[in-house]
């Protein structure tokens, strides 16, 4: 059973953390878009940021409403997402310590 997570860490490590990057980034730039908003988000290579983080916002503006006409929720989002990028992959994260944890 060991052996069987000695050899997914790593694997399961590396993918955790570009995705939580990629979603850093992605709702970093929606955050940016909502300064010009003008910009259609739904064509060309801005879809590849609209795809995975409209969901997302639209389950929190129905938590969170704009304040004062102001979306906070891709500020929560990049919050959010780099906290669990800490605690799951980051230097003393849990993935990190399992890892090391099975290596000694």
């Amino acid at each position: 059973m060991i052996s069987l997570f000695q050899n997914y860490l790593p694997i399961l490590n590396l993918t955790l953390g570009i995705l939580l990057s990629f979603l850093t980034l992605a709702f970093l730039i929606r955050l940016i878009l909502t300064w010009y908003p003008k910009i259609d988000i739904n064509k060309g290579f801005l879809l590849l940021i609209a795809i995975p983080t409209s969901p997302i916002l639209n389950f929190t503006r129905k938590l969170i409403p704009p304040i004062g006409g102001v979306d906070v929720g891709p500020v929560i989002w990049i919050g959010i997402i780099s906290f669990l990028r800490e605690i799951l992959v980051g230097q003393q994260g849990l993935i990190k310590l399992a890892m090391q944890k099975i290596i000694s």
